[in-house]
């Protein structure tokens, strides 16, 4: 498809577009009380109230007014949003158009008509080995011209981010004025070609893309490591040299672990 081109359709754009994230943040903590608080404090810092703002700032930067909202925090741990979604109006014989890169977060579920946005959170802690993970699953479906990809670079920086896998998948198809069906109505060889720059210098990414079937996957892993980022309620200081290698050979076996999704 020509992306220069403005093409007229003939009545909606029935193309539904999902964009689907699983983010992880991972932590070590020494002892039981230590992994207690972690789980309490990721259960403030995102709880249903907090997603709900993150889910309304997403519903706006893609253009999409809410129709309901259904939001539960869990007992023991953990939260659930959904968003219900309908597109902004559109004047009628509208054009396909492109999805471009979107906000930054400074720069800035209930029942839909046509799309939906979700998160579920899953804060975890293992009493042997000191790792604890919390992780986001968040999924934004549209349909129309509205884009979730716009709400890519919003979401990697409203997270504490250390892994995160990314599926794109454009389904269906809509039809132009002369009748001839359209797969997909913007150009895309990579999710990262939306992507911030800020974000492509943080991460490490590979792609496993099926260009055939308009379906994009990305993975992406924190570069740096710091220690100090991955402990909770104690310093690297305060450890000894023995203790500081085995801690950080354990966190970074289960960074590899979620990145490649296998026991290593």
């Amino acid at each position: 498809m020509n992306s220069g081109r403005k093409i007229k359709l003939h009545g909606f754009n029935n193309l539904t577009k999902a964009l689907s994230f699983n983010i992880y943040d991972v932590c070590f903590a020494t002892n039981e009380e230590q992994r207690s608080r972690y789980i309490r404090y990721i259960d403030e810092a995102y709880n249903a109230e907090r997603l709900t703002a993150i889910l309304t700032d997403v519903s706006s930067i893609i253009g999409a007014n809410i129709l309901n909202v259904a939001r539960q925090d869990y007992d023991p741990q953990g939260a659930s949003v959904t968003i219900l979604i309908a597109e902004e109006p559109v004047e009628p014989g509208s054009t396909i158009s492109s999805a471009a890169p979107g906000p930054l977060p400074e720069s800035l579920v209930g029942h839909l008509d046509k799309s939906h946005i979700t998160v579920h959170t899953y804060p975890e802690s293992h009493p042997h080995d000191g790792i604890c993970t919390f992780r986001a699953d968040i999924d934004v479906a549209t349909c129309g011209i509205i884009s979730p990809l716009k709400a890519l670079n919003y979401l990697i920086h409203s997270f504490e981010s250390d892994i995160v896998t990314v599926d794109y998948r454009v389904r269906g198809f809509t039809r132009d004025v002369r009748g001839r069906k359209h797969y997909i109505d913007h150009k895309i060889a990579s999710i990262q070609d939306y992507f911030s720059s800020d974000t492509k210098q943080a991460y490490d990414m590979i792609d496993v893309n099926v260009y055939q079937e308009n379906l994009f996957h990305t993975k992406m892993r924190l570069k740096d490591f710091d220690l100090d980022n991955y402990l909770f309620g104690i310093r690297a200081e305060e450890l000894d040299r023995r203790e500081r290698g085995k801690i950080e050979r354990r966190l970074r076996k289960e960074m590899q672990e979620l990145f490649y999704a296998r026991n290593l």
